[in-house]
């Protein structure tokens, strides 16, 4: 298996006000996106230009929305990134310069 190009661990995953999981996996590996449980099981995954990665307006830093396959999942990730070494997800920002920068999308 490829060097995942972005991966955060402990993300809260939510569609609506449904909770997925609390501590889920956003991996970008290989061209594709993949949300996972905490157990690792897919909840579901889209090749990374198909996916639409943005800020929701009016929500905290941590906040980020992710558009796969006609579905709109939150994801909650950090709300900035954890210091070298220390465990935590990154902040969300990097998670959609992760998908935009994937999909061969700038800015």
């Amino acid at each position: 298996m490829a060097e995942a190009e972005f991966t955060a661990k402990g993300v809260r995953i939510g569609k609506r006000l449904r909770s997925l999981t609390r501590a889920g996996q956003v991996r970008i590996s290989e061209g594709r996106l993949q949300l996972l449980t905490s157990y690792g099981t897919e909840i579901d995954s889209a090749p990374v230009q198909a996916v639409r990665a943005s800020r929701p307006w009016f929500a905290p830093d941590d906040r980020a929305l992710a558009d796969l396959n006609g579905k709109r999942y939150s994801l909650t990730l950090g709300d900035h990134d954890p210091a070298p070494g220390e465990p935590g997800p990154p902040a969300a920002r990097r998670f959609i310069e992760a998908v935009r920068r994937a999909a061969g999308r700038n800015g």
